[in-house]
């Protein structure tokens, strides 16, 4: 199995040990909320969050900033988000002159306001264009170009020819949710659609899809024989969770979280600038993003996500926060989400 090289960017392929990496979320993975995450245990990988291509774009500040003033020690992949070819290559010339590991395409947006346009995930629908695209990048990039996709959009028939062009374009590495676009982040993710992808890939590729602890990780890995995992949602839950994978790796203790040390995650991104910048009422919409699935692990019976979506002020969310996590603070906190807990941000009431 060939593994990428996290000490040799400048190398197409390398050898090395199993990788992690923080996938990107549109309106998450700012670069406060990486340095955040980074104090935690770092990925070995970031992504930005995409940047939005076409005829009249340029590349937007805050997620240039996200790579300028990215002082976490990790490589950073730039991500973008189109179909216009010239203008996909135009953005990847400009990306060029900036500090990162590469580029990377977004062919897995699931969100329908992205697809309806034909790209993300909408892309899916169109091998041909796809071939195009992704040979028109491979001649303009320089250094390492990887693909962040889903299996398909309604189903796998044009998964194979995919694949086939990846590899074709020799495509350095391949970040691949094993869910179709319409299949969103609900029901079973197709981890034997991921273990295809390794086994007909030249490249590595990084499994992405409901890894949310690192036993879960271990076993999507041992399974797949994929170069390592990519994890969002459950980043946000737990940021300790790449360290945890990196211990279970190397079979040593994993550390345990406690839900005062979760306590403590929370105050941190809370003062994030990104946070403090914005009115009060803003920032209890913003913070109710994250404890929606940090919430998830607290308590079986959902008492915090029920209480902190109630919430209605800053001193009621964090009367929430002391009385569910410091009244016994040494209980441990959820490995896995508890079932039947559904993080629903956006819809907190």
């Amino acid at each position: 199995m060939t593994l990428l090289n996290v000490t040799t960017l400048d190398a197409p392929t390398a050898n090395l040990a199993t990788v992690t990496a923080l996938a990107p979320m549109q309106d998450v993975t700012d670069v406060c909320f990486m340095t955040t995450i980074a104090s935690y245990g770092c990925p070995d990988y970031f992504f930005t969050e995409y940047l939005r291509v076409h005829e009249t774009s340029r590349p937007e500040k805050h997620i240039v900033k996200a790579i300028v003033e990215n002082t976490t020690g990790r490589p950073i992949f730039a991500q973008m988000l189109g179909e216009s070819i010239p203008d996909l290559v135009r953005t990847a010339h400009l990306l060029s002159h900036y500090p990162i590991a590469g580029i990377d395409l977004n062919m897995g947006c699931p969100a329908p306001k992205i697809y309806r346009k034909n790209v993300g995930g909408g892309l899916l629908r169109d091998p041909d264009k796809i071939d195009r695209i992704l040979g028109e990048l491979r001649s303009a990039i320089a250094g390492r170009f990887t693909v962040k996709m889903r299996i398909g959009f309604e189903d796998t028939a044009n998964f194979d020819r995919v694949l086939a062009s990846i590899d074709r374009h020799q495509i350095d590495l391949l970040s691949l949710h094993g869910r179709t676009v319409k299949e969103m982040y609900h029901g079973t993710v197709h981890y034997d659609s991921i273990a295809h992808a390794v086994s007909r890939l030249r490249c590595p590729v990084l499994a992405n899809g409901n890894v949310t602890s690192a036993p879960t990780a271990l076993e999507i890995l041992g399974f797949t024989q994929a170069a390592g995992v990519s994890i969002g949602r459950s980043a946000i839950r737990n940021p300790w969770i790449f360290k945890q994978i990196r211990q279970a790796l190397a079979r040593q203790p994993v550390e345990v979280v406690t839900l005062a040390q979760v306590r403590d995650y929370i105050d941190r991104l809370f003062r994030m600038p990104t946070v403090q910048a914005i009115q009060e009422r803003s920032r209890i919409s913003r913070l109710k993003m994250y404890l929606n699935y940090i919430g998830q692990g607290v308590d079986p019976a959902g008492v915090f996500l029920k209480e902190m979506r109630k919430a209605q002020t800053e001193a009621e969310l964090f009367g929430v926060c002391d009385r569910e996590l410091l009244t016994h603070p040494d209980r441990v906190f959820a490995d896995n989400p508890y079932p039947g807990l559904l993080a629903r941000p956006g819809c907190e009431g």
